[in-house]
């Protein structure tokens, strides 16, 4: 009987564990990028995306396309030849204070703006390491979109 449930358990386990979509960041890689209505060049364009470095959350695959998700909802297939591993981050925040070091009571660097796109360095704990235009600091990992 003991047999049995192992069984059972572990073919249990094996299927979620076949069929589990794992979400996960990547980045655009070109300043154009189109984002289509399904998986494959037939289907037509939706949106044109023109940020290089913009985070996109991968929902799916078919072949060599994924479904993405963009930080405002949009939902669509990309190339993956379109995509990268480089990290980026975008700020939820209405404002969000950039620090020297990866404390709140470090010297402040710059107040970014909601929207602002921020190339990751590096993250600790709760904090990154990012550089937007000509500022490199620390940043609240919770107050950014585009990273887990």
């Amino acid at each position: 009987m003991l047999r049995l449930i192992i069984i059972i358990y572990s073919i249990f386990f094996f299927e979620i564990s076949t069929f589990s979509k794992d979400e996960y960041f990547l980045t655009l890689r070109y300043e154009k990028v189109n984002l289509r209505q399904g998986p494959s060049r037939k289907y037509p364009i939706k949106i044109f995306y023109k940020k290089k470095f913009l985070p996109v959350l991968i929902k799916d695959q078919s072949e060599n396309y994924r479904k993405i998700q963009d930080h405002e909802n949009n939902t669509g297939w990309i190339h993956l030849s379109q995509l990268s591993k480089k990290k980026a981050a975008i700020v939820i925040d209405e404002q969000l204070i950039m620090f020297s070091s990866p404390t709140i009571y470090s010297k402040p660097i710059a107040i970014l703006k909601k929207g602002r796109l921020a190339k990751i360095i590096k993250c600790k704990n709760e904090w990154c390491k990012s550089k937007t235009d000509k500022y490199k600091g620390w940043i609240k990992k919770e107050s950014l979109w585009g990273l887990f």
